[in-house]
């Protein structure tokens, strides 16, 4: 309070009157000054729900992990007895007659659908990738833009609302680059094709922090990236589950792209949520910066 910043602290536990015994609440500190000039502080408690939203995240984590234990299984199990159908399928296309060529290139169209879903199950694997180079999310953001204007959001307005003094977050660009590509393939399917607009954002936020077991300090998210679009929404009894695995409303989709944009995020320690409703979705994604748990102003830890 003494620097007369603002924070925020979520998933404290609390013990009042008014709150009961160990409940789990959100802490909201706000310092002002009186007309005669002298320092106070607004405190606002809240039941949890940024914090609850996060221990949903780490739940969809959890099943996102379950998904990567699977995927080394069927990568042996499935995929290489797929290439053996196909084999065959190709070798009966030239004996067989021209009614059944159909079939053998049906069993050849949908061994390559299934093998293709068994490569998005192997995105979930835990193999080491590097998580520690300064990444310029800003760039990542131009990127994705420009392949959207250019490909799928060719009928997008987009607005971009960038803070231009955010640090770098540390991370994969690879990954990042299909977290905000899945977001904004995603918008760009929800929003009506003559009047669609997918915005942008960056954001510093020193006040958001995360307490976590174990952990003797809170951790600190201030890199906030937002995707909005003015699209249909997501329906309320999807919303609790859209990061989960299978969970779709596609007719063609698999469900394991927000699942795996979840499991990339967390690998960066962020979180990632959505607030949906009618003609107006917000994905918001939280990173720490590249040093970790150091705001402007602080000394390290």
């Amino acid at each position: 309070l003494a620097n007369r910043l603002s924070f925020n602290e979520y998933g404290l536990d609390l013990s009042a009157p008014h709150t009961g015994p160990d409940s789990i609440v959100d802490m909201h500190v706000a310092p002002f000054e009186s007309v005669g000039g002298e320092a106070l502080a607004l405190l606002v408690i809240q039941p949890r729900s940024l914090a609850h939203r996060i221990d949903k995240q780490l739940t969809h984590r959890g099943a996102a992990r379950s998904v990567s234990a699977m995927s080394a299984m069927l990568a042996h199990e499935i995929k290489n007895p797929l290439s053996g159908i196909k084999g065959a399928a190709q070798l009966l296309e030239s004996d067989v007659s021209a009614e059944n060529t159909e079939l053998t290139q049906l069993i050849c169209s949908e061994t390559e659908r299934i093998a293709g879903l068994v490569d998005r199950f192997e995105q979930f694997s835990d193999t080491p990738v590097d998580l520690d180079m300064p990444i310029n999310v800003h760039a990542i953001l131009e990127n994705v833009r420009v392949l959207a204007k250019n490909g799928f959001g060719s009928h997008v307005s987009f607005v971009e609302d960038y803070d231009p003094s955010l640090p770098d977050v540390r991370g994969n660009k690879d990954l990042l680059t299909q977290v905000f590509l899945n977001l904004v393939k995603n918008a760009a399917e929800a929003v009506d094709r003559r009047k669609g607009e997918i915005k942008l954002c960056s954001a510093f936020r020193p006040g958001i922090r995360l307490s976590v077991p174990g952990r003797a300090r809170p951790i600190r998210l201030p890199l906030e990236f937002s995707v909005i679009d003015n699209g249909i929404g997501v329906s309320d009894d999807i919303k609790p589950h859209l990061f989960d695995p299978f969970v779709t409303t596609k007719s063609n989709g698999t469900g394991l792209g927000l699942a795996l944009v979840a499991k990339i995020v967390g690998d960066h320690g962020g979180t990632i949520e959505c607030d949906s409703t009618r003609d107006r979705t917000i994905f918001r994604v939280r990173l720490p910066m590249a040093t970790p748990n150091v705001e402007p102003g602080e000394g390290s830890p």
